[in-house]
């Protein structure tokens, strides 16, 4: 298996190289080396607890201590969180040329932490908060407090897609764009269960390569496969382009 996996690692390195178009689309795998426990591995928060009691509409309207207790758990959390060394290196490409954006799935704004600039957040962030009712952004503190709007009174949320909740308009189309005319669309820890970003890769001409810890269902889809974690594939990769070993 390490055989397999050096000789994808050597293939994804020369894709890079020859790549004019690179985009990235990373799930909950890419952070859980940060210290982030993802959702849908074996030992991940859904196995655990029903996301429609937590993070769906129903519970903001209906549940809302439960919510709130929820995210406010989640967002404490990521005071003690750092970028990992897959971050920094998919920021690194960024500057220079080899990776035009990063589209995620994710809301813990690490890719930003670690420098990259071209984010397109497909299911929000987490790191602000605005009003359920008026719509107006609010600070983050009122929510940890449990305010209220300051505004019109309503309840404060985080600006993530919840379960029941249409994804982002302009960050869906944005990475719908890049990633059609992409040369090379780079999928890294997920497992492609979520519709509609689980068919995002499908629409590029251009090669497609997905790392990811565990096999997933939609495997057979991709040029490229290589199981491993996201830091140190992402590493070995990055010491092949900057040696020229590819």
């Amino acid at each position: 298996m390490a055989e397999v996996a050096e000789v994808g690692i050597k293939q994804l390195a020369r894709w890079l190289q020859e790549s004019g178009y690179t985009v990235v689309l990373t799930g909950a795998g890419m952070s859980t080396e940060s210290g982030i426990p993802d959702f849908r591995s074996k030992s991940g928060w859904w196995r655990n607890i029903d996301p429609g009691t937590v993070a769906s509409i129903e519970a903001l309207e209906r549940h809302y201590p439960l919510f709130h207790e929820f995210y406010s758990t989640r967002i404490k959390a990521l005071s003690t969180i750092q970028p990992h060394q897959g971050h920094l290196i998919l920021a690194d490409w960024e500057r220079h040329g080899l990776v035009r954006c990063v589209a995620t799935q994710n809301v813990d704004g690490l890719h930003q932490a670690a420098g990259s600039e071209n984010v397109l957040e497909l299911h929000g962030s987490i790191r602000s908060v605005r009003c359920q009712g008026c719509d107006n952004p609010a600070l983050m503190d009122d929510f940890l407090a449990k305010k209220p709007c300051p505004t019109c009174g309503g309840r404060l949320r985080p600006n993530v897609v919840l379960f029941g909740e249409m994804l982002p308009e302009d960050a869906w189309n944005e990475a719908l764009a890049n990633i059609t005319r992409a040369d090379l669309v780079l999928v890294i820890g997920t497992s492609l269960q979520v519709y509609p970003v689980n068919q995002l890769p499908s629409v590029t001409r251009g090669r497609i390569a997905i790392l990811n810890a565990e096999a997933t269902d939609m495997d057979s889809m991709f040029d490229l496969v290589i199981h491993g974690k996201a830091g140190q594939t992402l590493k070995s990769i990055d010491e092949l382009l900057k040696t020229g070993n590819t």
